[in-house]
Parts: C-alpha cells; sequence; structure tokens
C-alpha cells in the first residue's frame, strides 16, 4: 500500500481510541505519584500499531487471483478468483482526498466477517485502474480521468469525455432534501452523539448533571408545568433529528451520480467529505427492490436497490454496495428503475392482490397483540391500576386494524416479460422485481395455521 497511509491510520486509529486514551489518563493520575506519561505511551501505541498494518500488509493481483495478506502474529491470506468480484468500492475520506488517496473494497459474494479484500490506501490513479482491471479485465481503464476527477484528482494524458464512455442515469437533486427527515438517520445519529456522550462523562467521571448546559436545562424544566416541559421536549427533539437528518443526508449523497458505463457496468459516486465511487457489473445484476417506507411513502419518496448476486440488497437506511438511487420522488425512483431494468413493464405492472384468506391471516396477526393489551389493562385495573390505562390499550385496536389493511394492500405479485414481480410489508414496502433466469430454485412452505387457511409460502 501507499506509504502515505501513514498519515490516515495513525490519525484515524487515534479518534476512535479517545475513550480509551481519557480512561489511560484520568487513571496515571489516580495512581500514587502521578503516572502522567501513561496517555502519552497509550498515543505511541497506537501509531506503533498503525505503523505495523501498513509494513506487514501486500496484495497481488493476477489474471486469476486477488489476493490479500496481512497481520504480524496472526498472519492472514484472503484469497479469492477474480472471476468472483461482484462489486469494487472505491472510497475516500478528507483526509484521504488531501493525500491523493482512496480506499478500494472488493465485494466477493461473501457475507462471512473478514472475508472482504480492502485496500487502504492506495493512489486514485492506481485505484481507477485496478477498479476497471477487476471489474472490466482490462488494463487500462477507459473512465479512469471521471474517477479520477471524481475524487479531486488530477488526470494524466489525454482525458475522455464522460459522454462518451457512459451515460447518465440520475443525479442528486437539492429538492430531495425535503425527503431527509422522513428517514431514520438523524434518529440514529441522535441515538449515538447521546451514546458518545454519555460514555465520555462516564470515562471522565463527571456526573451529567454538572455539565454547564444539561443543569441549566434541568433547571429550566423544574421551573415550568410539565405538559409545556413534555411540548418543549418534544420540539427540540423533532428540530434536533431534522437537523442531523439534512446533515447526514448531505454527507451522504451529495454530487449522487448514477450512469451505466459503455462496457457493461453501472457507476455510482456520491459523497461530500467521503467521497465513495461504486462500481456493479450488469451481468450480476438479477433485479432491483423498490422500497417505501411508511414515512417515505407518505411524502411520495423511495428508495432504489440492486438485487445483485453475491450481494445483500439492504444494508440500512443508508445503502451499501446495492444503492441505486437515494431518498428521491417515487416517480424519479420508478424512472430509474426501467432504465436499470432496461424494460418499464414490470415497474408499471398491475399487482395480483392476494385473496380473501391472506387478509384474514394479516387481520388476526394484527389484533392479536391489541387484544392481549387490553387483556393485560384489564387485569391490572382489576388489580387496583388506574383506569386511564384502558383508553391506551383500546386506542391499539384501530391501529392495528389499519396496520393489517395496509399490509393486505401491499400484497401483490406478477409475472412483467422476463422479470417476477413481488410486494410486501407496510412499516417497510418493498417491490422487488426478480430476472426469472436469476431463479436457481424455490421452497414451498407450509405452517400449521397456514395448512388449515390453505395458504402457502413460496420462497
Amino acid at each position: 500500500l501507499s506509504a502515505r497511509m501513514l498519515l490516515v491510520y495513525p490519525v484515524r486509529e487515534l479518534a476512535g481510541a479517545i475513550p480509551a486514551l481519557v480512561g489511560l489518563v484520568v487513571a496515571g493520575r489516580s495512581v500514587g505519584n502521578g503516572q502522567w506519561w501513561w496517555g502519552p505511551l497509550g498515543v505511541l501505541g497506537v501509531i506503533a500499531v498503525s505503523g505495523l498494518r501498513w509494513a506487514t500488509t501486500r496484495y497481488r493481483i493476477t489474471p486469476g487471483q486477488v489476493q490479500l495478506r496481512s497481520g504480524l502474529v496472526r498472519r492472514k491470506t484472503v484469497t479469492t478468483p477474480a472471476d468472483r468480484v461482484r462489486s469494487v468500492d472505491v472510497t475516500a475520506s478528507a483526509l484521504h482526498r488531501i493525500l491523493g488517496l482512496a480506499k478500494v473494497d472488493i465485494g466477493t459474494g461473501s457475507h462471512e466477517r473478514g472475508s472482504g479484500l480492502s485496500l487502504d490506501s492506495l493512489p486514485v490513479a492506481k485505484a481507477a485502474a485496478l477498479r476497471a482491471e477487476l471489474l472490466h479485465r482490462s488494463a487500462v481503464p477507459s473512465d479512469n480521468a471521471g474517477l479520477a476527477v471524481a475524487f479531486g484528482a488530477e488526470t494524466k494524458g489525454p482525458e475522455v469525455a464522460l459522454g462518451e464512455v457512459d451515460t447518465e442515469l440520475a443525479r442528486w437533486d437539492p429538492r430531495w432534501l425535503r425527503f431527509a427527515p422522513f428517514t431514520l438517520s438523524g434518529v440514529l445519529g441522535a441515538a449515538a452523539i447521546l451514546g458518545v456522550g454519555s460514555r465520555l462523562l462516564d470515562q471522565l467521571g463527571v456526573p451529567a448533571g454538572d455539565v454547564g448546559p444539561i443543569r441549566g436545562g434541568i433547571d429550566y424544566l423544574a421551573r415550568t408545568q410539565i405538559w409545556l416541559d413534555v411540548l418543549q421536549g418534544l420540539v427540540a427533539l423533532v428540530a434536533f433529528v431534522t437537523v442531523l437528518s439534512i446533515g447526514g443526508y448531505v454527507l451522504s449523497y451529495w454530487g449522487f451520480r448514477l450512469s451505466r458505463h459503455a462496457q457493461g457496468s453501472l457507476h455510482i459516486t456520491r459523497g461530500l467529505l467521503t467521497t465513495r465511487a461504486t462500481s456493479i457489473e450488469e451481468r450480476r445484476l438479477r433485479g432491483v427492490e423498490l422500497a417505501e417506507p411508511l414515512l417515505l411513502r407518505v411524502v411520495h419518496a423511495a428508495r432504489l436497490s440492486g438485487i445483485t448476486t453475491g450481494l445483500k440488497s439492504r444494508k440500512g437506511a443508508g445503502g451499501g454496495s446495492s444503492l441505486l438511487l437515494p431518498p428521491a420522488p417515487r416517480a424519479v425512483a420508478r424512472d430509474v428503475a426501467s432504465q436499470v431494468l432496461r424494460d418499464p413493464a414490470p415497474v408499471a405492472v398491475v399487482l395480483t392482490a392476494h385473496g380473501p384468506a391472506a387478509r384474514r391471516r394479516r387481520v388476526v396477526r394484527a389484533l392479536l397483540p391489541a387484544l392481549v393489551l387490553i387483556v393485560a389493562a384489564g387485569a391490572a385495573i382489576s388489580s387496583g391500576a388506574p383506569q386511564w390505562l384502558a383508553l391506551p390499550a383500546m386506542v391499539t385496536v384501530p391501529v392495528a386494524a389499519m396496520l393489517a389493511a395496509d399490509r393486505y394492500r401491499s400484497l401483490g405479485h406478477a409475472i412483467a416479460g422476463r422479470f417476477l414481480v413481488t410486494r410486501a410489508g407496510s412499516l417497510d414496502r418493498r417491490r422487488d422485481v426478480l430476472e426469472c433466469d436469476g431463479i436457481i430454485g424455490w421452497n414451498v412452505r407450509q405452517t400449521f395455521f397456514q395448512r388449515r387457511a390453505g395458504l402457502v409460502t413460496l420462497t
């Protein structure tokens, strides 16, 4: 790997080891004679480990194999056939981009932990050449200039116009920011900030109530009425989550561009501080997944992912190697899906609804937990609990009924040309379009209750 990674790894490892280093400093001060050198020793240890990682990591690309060797005490060699490469992700954080480096993640289709190949860090030009070699079996990438420009590096030699090598399918629109608050990224970000903050305070031994802003907030809440506290707290929480959602959306999807390369691959570039370029071979692409979670469905938005041999189609809200379109207008997502599939029929086809037995099954499965809550509330009230417990228990009945109706409306399937189309889900509705040639087998399953109702589950 590039020796410039010695300027990347220590910074990243030190940032991740801050809680442990703070703990060393606190522990050193608590020991007799004030062992102040524990903290600097920990910093030197982190830097030394980072240097060893560079010194002990080697990779080799042959016409038939990709090999990665790493480790000093525990030597590990990962080898995969070149024709097993499913995708190539090229990412560059802000520090990577300053140093002219990029990280190459080679997707091989294995979901086992530690089986992937990650080359961190390579010069941008070498990363672009490696991507083209692995995907197109070409030593000289025709889109090298485009990738280098995306990562802020200067190209050498004659540049190739992007319009001559790829066709743009979608580009990020700033108006899509209005969909950011309707994703769960802000909630996850808020939880992460609270978790890291509480852990840091715990490491420092500082009670949360002694922190100035927190103490001031507690004092303010103590002087106001409870209903006002709850209202203000909800407004502040919604505002905080919204800001985090918009910020996360911009950081992840700024400059998003989806294009089709003439040599048979899809290219996705995105990111503000950390730039990411993903390439997926179209011969591995077996279909698409149109995801419409409940909140995005309310604002007529959707997210598009690819169904690719050896790659999981969903990796959370942020998407992964299979992301084809971030949260965007539903019409745009459908149009992009049609272009990726080269056929609009699977996206526009009217699905066949499931029968009345499936409807009854959805209703029973939704109402059963509500009935359990009502019985539990009745038992608690008869034992002396407050009678207002009956109200939230009764409210769950209409909510469960609406959920069951929506889940049934989501059910559907159809055959459209050479594609099988299925749809299911309510809180996370998904429309899967799968190429029939990609189906290598099927499984018909019946539970005890399904046999009574004359139903089966086809996988």
